[in-house]
Protein backbone atom coordinates (compact mmCIF):
# COMPACT_ATOMS: atom_id res chain seq x y z
CA UNK A 1 0.00 0.00 0.00
CA UNK A 2 1.73 3.27 -1.18
CA UNK A 3 0.18 7.06 -0.62
CA UNK A 4 0.92 10.54 -0.54
CA UNK A 5 2.34 12.66 2.52
CA UNK A 6 0.97 15.87 2.35
CA UNK A 7 2.20 19.43 3.86
CA UNK A 8 4.96 17.60 6.17
CA UNK A 9 7.78 20.39 5.66
CA UNK A 10 5.55 22.55 5.96
CA UNK A 11 4.27 21.14 9.44
CA UNK A 12 7.88 20.00 10.82
CA UNK A 13 8.59 24.23 9.44
CA UNK A 14 6.54 25.40 11.91
CA UNK A 15 7.55 23.40 14.69
CA UNK A 16 11.26 24.20 14.02
CA UNK A 17 10.68 27.71 14.51
CA UNK A 18 8.62 27.39 17.61
CA UNK A 19 11.66 25.84 18.43
CA UNK A 20 13.84 28.70 17.67
CA UNK A 21 15.46 27.04 14.59
CA UNK A 22 15.76 28.30 11.10
CA UNK A 23 15.32 25.21 9.59
CA UNK A 24 14.35 21.79 9.79
CA UNK A 25 16.77 19.60 11.93
CA UNK A 26 18.41 16.80 9.68
CA UNK A 27 20.85 13.99 10.70
CA UNK A 28 19.64 14.24 14.14
CA UNK A 29 21.89 11.77 16.12
CA UNK A 30 20.11 9.22 18.47
CA UNK A 31 20.75 9.91 22.36
CA UNK A 32 23.20 7.47 23.87
CA UNK A 33 21.34 6.44 27.37
CA UNK A 34 23.91 5.64 30.38
CA UNK A 35 21.04 3.03 31.26
CA UNK A 36 18.48 0.94 28.99
CA UNK A 37 17.04 -1.79 31.76
CA UNK A 38 14.77 -2.57 28.59
CA UNK A 39 17.55 -4.34 27.03
CA UNK A 40 18.23 -6.68 30.19
CA UNK A 41 15.01 -7.67 31.54
CA UNK A 42 15.08 -11.48 30.47
CA UNK A 43 18.20 -10.80 28.33
CA UNK A 44 19.66 -14.28 28.74
CA UNK A 45 16.52 -16.32 28.95
CA UNK A 46 16.60 -19.50 27.00
CA UNK A 47 13.62 -20.18 24.84
CA UNK A 48 12.46 -22.83 27.72
CA UNK A 49 12.89 -20.31 30.42
CA UNK A 50 10.83 -17.98 27.88
CA UNK A 51 8.42 -20.49 27.72
CA UNK A 52 7.96 -20.65 31.37
CA UNK A 53 7.50 -16.86 31.89
CA UNK A 54 4.91 -16.63 29.16
CA UNK A 55 2.79 -19.06 31.04
CA UNK A 56 3.04 -17.62 34.29
CA UNK A 57 2.19 -14.43 32.48
CA UNK A 58 -0.81 -16.19 30.94
CA UNK A 59 -2.70 -17.18 34.41
CA UNK A 60 -2.46 -13.39 35.17
CA UNK A 61 -4.34 -12.46 31.68
CA UNK A 62 -6.92 -15.11 32.17
CA UNK A 63 -5.41 -17.19 28.89
CA UNK A 64 -5.26 -20.66 29.20
CA UNK A 65 -1.95 -22.15 27.26
CA UNK A 66 -1.58 -25.36 26.39
CA UNK A 67 2.07 -27.17 24.83
CA UNK A 68 2.46 -29.58 21.63
CA UNK A 69 4.54 -31.19 19.04
CA UNK A 70 3.79 -29.96 15.53
CA UNK A 71 2.76 -33.73 15.30
CA UNK A 72 0.33 -34.07 18.07
CA UNK A 73 -1.26 -30.07 16.57
CA UNK A 74 -4.00 -30.90 14.86
CA UNK A 75 -5.37 -33.49 17.83
CA UNK A 76 -4.60 -30.50 20.14
CA UNK A 77 -6.77 -28.18 18.36
CA UNK A 78 -9.60 -30.19 17.81
CA UNK A 79 -9.85 -30.72 21.44
CA UNK A 80 -9.57 -27.12 22.10
CA UNK A 81 -12.19 -26.08 20.06
CA UNK A 82 -14.56 -28.97 20.79
CA UNK A 83 -14.37 -27.60 24.42
CA UNK A 84 -15.24 -24.15 23.33
CA UNK A 85 -18.39 -25.84 22.36
CA UNK A 86 -17.03 -26.57 18.49
CA UNK A 87 -18.04 -24.01 15.27
CA UNK A 88 -18.75 -22.06 13.40
CA UNK A 89 -15.12 -21.83 12.90
CA UNK A 90 -13.47 -18.84 11.06
CA UNK A 91 -9.16 -18.46 9.92
CA UNK A 92 -7.28 -16.87 8.09
CA UNK A 93 -5.94 -17.86 4.42
CA UNK A 94 -2.79 -18.66 5.08
CA UNK A 95 -0.27 -21.02 3.74
CA UNK A 96 1.14 -21.94 7.32
CA UNK A 97 -2.22 -24.20 8.48
CA UNK A 98 -1.16 -26.51 5.30
CA UNK A 99 2.75 -26.44 6.84
CA UNK A 100 1.41 -27.18 10.55
CA UNK A 101 -0.75 -30.22 9.23
CA UNK A 102 -4.09 -28.68 9.99
CA UNK A 103 -5.13 -29.26 6.27
CA UNK A 104 -6.89 -32.57 6.90
CA UNK A 105 -8.66 -31.39 10.29
CA UNK A 106 -9.97 -27.89 7.91
CA UNK A 107 -11.08 -30.14 5.12
CA UNK A 108 -12.09 -33.30 6.42
CA UNK A 109 -12.45 -33.83 10.28
CA UNK A 110 -14.93 -30.71 10.55
CA UNK A 111 -17.10 -31.09 7.84
CA UNK A 112 -17.78 -34.62 8.47
CA UNK A 113 -18.78 -33.44 12.08
CA UNK A 114 -20.81 -30.45 10.72
CA UNK A 115 -18.31 -27.79 12.00
CA UNK A 116 -19.08 -24.84 9.59
CA UNK A 117 -15.36 -23.30 8.76
CA UNK A 118 -14.98 -20.12 7.16
CA UNK A 119 -11.41 -19.73 5.70
CA UNK A 120 -11.00 -15.79 5.06
CA UNK A 121 -11.51 -14.33 1.45
CA UNK A 122 -10.71 -11.35 0.05
CA UNK A 123 -12.50 -11.44 -2.62
CA UNK A 124 -15.98 -11.75 -0.25
CA UNK A 125 -15.52 -8.55 1.42
CA UNK A 126 -18.27 -7.91 4.04
CA UNK A 127 -19.13 -11.46 3.91
CA UNK A 128 -15.96 -12.37 5.85
CA UNK A 129 -16.45 -10.07 8.69
CA UNK A 130 -20.31 -11.19 9.14
CA UNK A 131 -19.12 -14.74 8.73
CA UNK A 132 -16.78 -13.76 11.86
CA UNK A 133 -19.52 -11.90 13.71
CA UNK A 134 -21.27 -15.19 14.05
CA UNK A 135 -18.44 -17.60 14.54
CA UNK A 136 -17.80 -19.12 18.14
CA UNK A 137 -14.09 -19.49 17.27
CA UNK A 138 -11.61 -17.28 15.47
CA UNK A 139 -8.03 -19.37 14.67
CA UNK A 140 -4.95 -17.03 13.88
CA UNK A 141 -1.35 -17.63 14.13
CA UNK A 142 1.63 -15.26 16.29
CA UNK A 143 3.87 -13.84 14.22
CA UNK A 144 6.10 -12.24 17.39
CA UNK A 145 4.75 -13.54 21.06
CA UNK A 146 6.18 -11.37 23.92
CA UNK A 147 6.70 -13.52 27.05
CA UNK A 148 7.18 -10.57 29.66
CA UNK A 149 3.31 -9.52 28.95
CA UNK A 150 1.49 -12.89 27.49
CA UNK A 151 1.19 -10.74 24.20
CA UNK A 152 0.57 -12.62 20.90
CA UNK A 153 1.73 -10.02 18.05
CA UNK A 154 -0.65 -10.50 14.46
CA UNK A 155 0.41 -9.04 10.82
CA UNK A 156 -2.42 -8.33 8.95
CA UNK A 157 -2.68 -8.59 5.22
CA UNK A 158 -5.42 -8.75 2.74
CA UNK A 159 -5.80 -13.07 3.66
CA UNK A 160 -5.37 -12.34 7.28
CA UNK A 161 -8.39 -9.76 8.27
CA UNK A 162 -8.11 -8.48 11.28
CA UNK A 163 -11.86 -9.11 12.82
CA UNK A 164 -10.47 -12.91 12.35
CA UNK A 165 -9.36 -12.14 15.89
CA UNK A 166 -11.61 -9.98 17.99
CA UNK A 167 -15.03 -10.94 16.78
CA UNK A 168 -15.76 -14.43 17.43
CA UNK A 169 -17.00 -15.55 20.80
CA UNK A 170 -13.50 -17.21 21.65
CA UNK A 171 -9.81 -17.19 20.38
CA UNK A 172 -7.51 -19.62 19.75
CA UNK A 173 -4.10 -18.43 18.58
CA UNK A 174 -1.13 -21.03 17.61
CA UNK A 175 2.20 -20.10 18.73
CA UNK A 176 5.53 -21.35 17.30
CA UNK A 177 7.75 -21.73 20.24
CA UNK A 178 10.40 -19.48 18.24
CA UNK A 179 8.14 -16.38 17.75
CA UNK A 180 8.62 -15.86 21.60
CA UNK A 181 10.91 -12.92 22.74
CA UNK A 182 11.55 -11.33 26.12
CA UNK A 183 9.24 -8.22 25.59
CA UNK A 184 8.16 -5.30 23.13
CA UNK A 185 11.60 -4.10 23.35
CA UNK A 186 12.83 -7.22 20.49
CA UNK A 187 9.14 -6.86 18.60
CA UNK A 188 9.95 -3.03 18.07
CA UNK A 189 12.99 -3.66 16.82
CA UNK A 190 11.92 -6.61 14.85
CA UNK A 191 9.79 -4.26 13.47
CA UNK A 192 12.53 -1.38 12.84
CA UNK A 193 14.30 -3.07 11.15
CA UNK A 194 11.63 -4.49 8.61
CA UNK A 195 11.18 -0.78 7.71
CA UNK A 196 14.69 -0.33 7.34
CA UNK A 197 15.11 -3.19 4.73
CA UNK A 198 12.24 -1.62 2.75
CA UNK A 199 9.99 -4.89 3.22
CA UNK A 200 6.24 -3.98 3.04
CA UNK A 201 5.05 -3.56 6.38
CA UNK A 202 1.64 -4.89 7.67
CA UNK A 203 -1.32 -1.84 7.97
CA UNK A 204 -2.09 -3.33 10.93
CA UNK A 205 -0.34 -5.08 13.80
CA UNK A 206 -2.76 -6.33 16.42
CA UNK A 207 -0.95 -6.78 20.02
CA UNK A 208 -3.18 -9.16 21.90
CA UNK A 209 -2.82 -10.27 25.26
CA UNK A 210 -5.21 -12.39 26.10
CA UNK A 211 -9.34 -11.99 26.07
CA UNK A 212 -10.67 -8.45 25.89
CA UNK A 213 -10.26 -7.04 29.71
CA UNK A 214 -12.35 -3.30 30.56
CA UNK A 215 -11.45 -2.16 34.20
CA UNK A 216 -11.94 1.84 32.96
CA UNK A 217 -14.04 3.03 36.35
CA UNK A 218 -14.35 1.70 39.18
CA UNK A 219 -11.16 -1.08 38.49
CA UNK A 220 -13.69 -4.00 38.04
CA UNK A 221 -12.53 -6.67 35.89
CA UNK A 222 -14.72 -6.96 33.36
CA UNK A 223 -13.87 -9.73 30.43
CA UNK A 224 -14.86 -9.83 26.65
CA UNK A 225 -16.14 -6.53 26.56
CA UNK A 226 -14.57 -5.75 23.07
CA UNK A 227 -13.61 -9.13 21.89
CA UNK A 228 -13.14 -12.86 22.54
CA UNK A 229 -14.35 -13.88 26.24
CA UNK A 230 -11.81 -16.67 26.31
CA UNK A 231 -8.57 -17.32 24.73
CA UNK A 232 -5.98 -20.26 24.57
CA UNK A 233 -2.60 -19.92 23.21
CA UNK A 234 -1.39 -23.66 21.71
CA UNK A 235 2.14 -23.12 22.26
CA UNK A 236 4.31 -25.79 19.20
CA UNK A 237 7.75 -26.42 20.46
CA UNK A 238 9.24 -27.88 17.39
CA UNK A 239 8.68 -24.79 15.31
Amino acid sequence: MTGTIQNRDKFLGKLANRLGRDSIATDVPRPQWSRQPQEGVLKNATPDELLEVLKTQCLVIHTDLVTTNLEGLPKRLHQVVADYGGGPVITWKDERFEKFGLTPLFNETWPAENIDLHVWNPEQGEANIQFAEQANVGITISDMTLAESGTAVLFSEPDKGRTVSFLPFKSVILIPKSTIVPRMTQAARAIREKTKNGEQLASCINFITGPSNSADIEMILVVGVHGPVNATYIVIEDL
